[in-house]
């Protein structure tokens, strides 16, 4: 299939031919001593946990993004994403694309803002338990809808992401980018604190502060009278037990 781009018509290559371009571009960056994470699935699906799919839902959902995704999806499941690397705020990767040289890609995500981290404490407060399934390096379910919200979530939204690609399309968000970001999913499938560290958030110290902040609650209702407690008097202790 063609295509017309910035410099006239060009073939696009087929998903052996890129893997096959991928592979080789793997071997040379070895053979120079240069460590590399490339990102390869099996089959069609890209994530295979719940946690990564629903990286992938939320980012089908950016209208913004819409016709990028599906080439973006192509290229992972091509193994084009030949080295992924997920810090703080920030995703780098190298993306092999139709020419020999692959492509140097960065994206920049903001970090969780302050409100949004408050919030996110506040609707951990009663979960301390699942908190520390989720630092043993799974997602509980029961944090599903905390976590992953569509707002005040951990996903950051369009205007929370920036990013360069080192390809002359002129989109604002390239099959390259695109790319590298669902590339994320599967890595998110093997790492879920990696979410965290992705928007900034230190996994250690939201488990302390949860915990800190659950039992203030409990200090502050250890006062109060528990609604289970009966009081009755004498009398209606003869009536309540049936004893004289």
């Amino acid at each position: 299939m063609s295509f017309y781009g910035g410099y006239g018509y060009y073939r696009q290559p087929t998903k052996g031919e890129l893997a096959a371009k991928a592979k080789a571009s793997i071997a040379k960056l070895r053979k120079s001593g240069k460590e590399v994470n490339p990102i390869h699935i099996e089959g069609m699906k890209i994530a295979r946990t719940w946690w990564g799919q629903a990286w992938v839902n939320n980012l089908e959902r950016y209208a913004d993004y819409s016709n990028r995704v599906g080439r973006g999806k192509s290229y992972v499941r091509a193994d084009c994403v030949i080295d992924l690397q997920v810090e703080r705020g920030l995703i780098r990767a190298m993306v092999q694309g139709s020419r020999a040289t692959p492509y140097i890609v960065e994206v920049k995500i903001n970090p969780l803002s302050e409100e949004a981290f408050t919030s996110l404490l506040n609707q951990c407060s009663e979960r301390a338990d699942s908190l520390e399934a989720l630092v043993s390096g799974d997602f509980p379910d029961q944090l599903k809808d905390t976590l992953f919200a569509s707002k005040g979530g951990l996903f950051p939204a369009p205007s929370e992401i920036h990013f360069d690609c080192s390809c002359p399309d002129w989109a604002s968000m390239c099959k390259h980018v695109a790319a590298a970001i669902m590339a994320v999913a599967p890595q998110l499938d093997e790492n879920p604190l990696a979410l965290f560290e992705l928007r900034g958030v230190d996994t250690t110290n939201l488990v302390k502060r949860t915990v800190e902040q659950k039992l203030d609650l409990m200090l502050k209702n250890a006062d109060a009278p528990s609604p289970r407690i009966i009081e009755v008097d004498d009398e209606g202790l003869t009536t309540l037990f049936g004893v004289l």
